[in-house]
């Protein structure tokens, strides 16, 4: 049987949330066919997802266009959806005939909602799995303006036509969806792994898939703390480290450091809680999906909230203590990773 899944490139978690329900899935069905399409680097595609698969380089969808990795250009977003939309027919025609091409038994989204329009026209099943829909935020965002309802009713009619939208926990609510699954969180387990600090603390700084330089080199020295940061940064403080140079998993990293420093995202939310890692936080500027995520987090693992002023000057010494203070609460399961894949076996057979 053929799955093919078009998997978003706005950020990682996306990703994070998909390539465990493909594993899963691959044990299932071991003689499963999978064609991937997405924007991501291939290296990030293969750290992730374990089955056998062919890769079509590619996006269907842009999400937001991001300033950083917590604010969105909504003048920018606007534009690039009126020009998504200005000939939606012909795009589903060409998706369609794309797809007619592949010949897949199940098309499955994490979040693209074209596909699935394409899909429907098509005549093949398919699936959307995620915490979020482009269409609600997209509803969030822009339905105060004149020339939004089109567009929205265009992105909700392709949403729908989808056999089932598999929205994991934490999520957003969704009321418009007719074919809404609820299933569990889905999150990777890692392993952790000596780091070699001694008796210092490692810091994970990731602010997820979206370019964001934090200025860390003019942060001030804590005693007993190094900062784990991404080698394209040329951080030069001396008690950071590259991430690079650990040659682990994003997972596996999160598992072996000592808390970690991002912005609200399922996929580093779901994989601290899981993974018992303490978080701190910066909040998204009107980001309707944070919300949701972070009544989570805050239930279910450690976590404290920063803010921009704290990452700029490295304040950050007392939000450390205030996290590591906190009592662990139980692991949660991500229990959605075989929930979901149980529900797109159903549809591929």
């Amino acid at each position: 049987m053929h799955l093919f899944v078009d998997i978003s490139s706005h950020g990682f978690g996306h990703l994070a949330i998909t390539a465990p329900v493909l594993n899963a899935l691959g044990k299932m069905q071991p003689d499963l066919q999978l064609t991937v399409r997405s924007g991501l680097p291939a290296r990030k595609l293969a750290q992730r997802i374990q089955s056998p698969y062919r890769l079509i380089e590619g996006s269907s969808d842009f999400g937001y266009v991001m300033l950083d990795s917590t604010r969105v250009d909504l003048k920018a977003s606007a534009a690039a959806y009126r020009q998504a939309h200005a000939d939606w027919p012909g795009r589903i025609a060409a998706e369609s005939e794309f797809l007619a091409k592949l010949k897949p038994d199940l098309v499955l989204t994490n979040v693209s909602y074209l596909p699935l329009a394409a899909a429907a026209n098509a005549g093949i099943p398919s699936a959307s799995l995620c915490s979020l829909n482009w269409a609600d935020l997209f509803a969030h965002f822009f339905s105060d303006q004149s020339w939004a309802g089109p567009i929205h009713r265009e992105m909700l009619a392709a949403y729908n036509a989808a056999q089932v939208f598999l929205r994991v926990t934490p999520g957003m609510p969704m009321p418009t969806l007719n074919n809404l699954q609820p299933v569990a969180p889905i999150a990777a387990r890692g392993h952790a792994h000596d780091l070699g600090l001694g008796a210092d603390k490692g810091v994970l700084v990731a602010m997820g898939g979206i370019a964001h330089h934090l200025p860390v080199e003019q942060w001030p020295r804590l005693p007993g703390v190094r900062w784990l940061v991404p080698g394209n940064w040329q951080c030069r403080h001396p008690d950071a480290i590259v991430i690079e140079h650990f040659k682990l998993s994003f997972t596996d990293l999160l598992c072996s450091v000592d808390a970690v420093i991002t912005k609200p995202g399922y996929g580093t939310f779901t994989e601290a809680a899981c993974n018992g890692t303490p978080v701190l936080y910066q909040r998204r500027d009107d980001w309707p999906e944070q919300d949701c995520l972070i009544a989570w987090l805050a239930s279910h693992g450690r976590c404290h909230e920063i803010d921009a002023r704290q990452l700029v000057d490295g304040d950050l010494a007392a939000a450390l203590e205030q996290v590591d203070r906190q009592a662990m609460p139980g692991l949660p399961l991500p229990d959605g990773i075989e929930q979901a894949a149980r529900q797109l076996a159903m549809l591929i057979r």
